[in-house]
């Protein structure tokens, strides 16, 4: 297709120059194959025009092709990116899901404590006070401070609050029981 607008677009520049160069305008039959020629060399330059157009055209509609291939290849790789994330999530949480089970087993009770009955309530207070007292004192012997610990084990920031001063008492019991 470019070849035929090149051919065009040469013949089309010949026949324009060649009659004016070569053939007097004196004579009538020479100015008839002049203004033949310029004709032809019109024609010969609309054609090699309307291919350029229809190249141009073509090309576009390539590279949009690209374009779309191009955006098409990206989003796939986006979605398995996505996916193969979504996949290793799931595998960490079933990974760590067994042991938040075991550890909400161990650290909280089934059903609601106002359900159990008082002896068990009152074993249930008695068990969470002794892991309270064996981990506060086994911090403190690894040379915890009373504002560190009392933030680990009871979950307490310092301050003047109602439930520091709790947690502060009871530590201060436990240390002073430890010392007996």
């Amino acid at each position: 297709m470019q070849l035929k607008m090149f051919v065009l677009s040469g013949a089309a520049l010949t026949l324009w120059l060649t009659p004016l160069t070569t053939l007097d305008k004196r004579i009538a039959w020479h100015k008839f194959i002049q203004g033949l020629s310029l004709g032809t060399a019109v024609a010969c330059a609309i054609s090699a025009g309307n291919i350029a157009r229809k190249l141009a055209v073509e090309f576009e509609i390539e590279e949009l092709k690209a374009r779309a291939i191009k955006a098409d290849q990206e989003d796939e790789i986006a979605t398995e990116v996505y996916v193969a994330q979504k996949q290793r999530q799931q595998e960490a949480e079933s990974i760590l899901n067994p042991v938040e089970r075991l550890e909400r087993a161990l650290a909280l009770p089934y059903g609601d404590e106002d359900d159990l009955e008082p002896i068990a309530k009152n074993q249930l207070v008695e068990r969470s006070e002794n892991e309270r007292a064996e981990r506060a004192l086994e911090l403190k012997a690894k040379g915890w401070g009373k504002a560190k610990i009392i933030l680990e084990v009871w979950g307490v920031n310092k301050g003047g609050s109602q439930k520091y001063k709790d947690a502060e008492a009871e530590y201060k019991r436990l240390v002073e029981e430890e010392g007996k």
